[in-house]
């Protein structure tokens, strides 16, 4: 019990640290409706992260409008038209983090830092993309109507 005890305060007093690296955003429904970035997002810039299979990795499991990348994904749905299905608001949550809207989805959370398996030390307390790149991606995802 004590033991217990011990293991539950020490968890509490560890809590505040990790919330304090958690990026802030609010979601309104399915959406987060403010820019995560002081400036807007650069579509050429999102759409260099989307095809570079070093930083978004979003190729693997996505096929997109970008001819000169081979080997594209079929896991998820197509990045076709994004734009015209999705709102700026909309595609930014399912990149931030698209397990607020499917609990069981496959897609990582590009900008949540807690509540997170299997990372390596050098990457604990980072989110996949910074918030300028997540706005980058957005733009470009929203140029995409069809």
């Amino acid at each position: 019990m004590r033991r217990a005890g011990l293991l539950a305060a020490t968890a509490m007093a560890l809590l505040p640290a990790a919330q304090a690296q958690e990026p802030r955003y609010t979601v309104v429904g399915d959406a987060i409706p403010k820019p995560l970035a002081d400036k807007p997002g650069d579509a050429a810039r999102g759409r260099a992260i989307v095809a570079n299979r070093s930083v978004g990795l979003c190729l693997l499991c996505h096929s997109g409008p970008i001819p000169e990348e081979r080997f594209q994904g079929t896991l998820a749905p197509s990045l076709a038209g994004a734009g015209g299905r999705w709102s700026v608001a909309q595609l930014r949550l399912r990149i931030v983090d698209g397990s607020r809207l499917n609990p069981d989805t496959i897609m990582p959370p590009y900008y949540r830092t807690t509540g997170l398996q299997r990372v390596a030390k050098s990457f604990e307390g980072k989110t996949i993309l910074t918030a300028e790149q997540i706005e980058d991606v957005v733009a470009y995802l929203a140029t995409l109507k069809e």
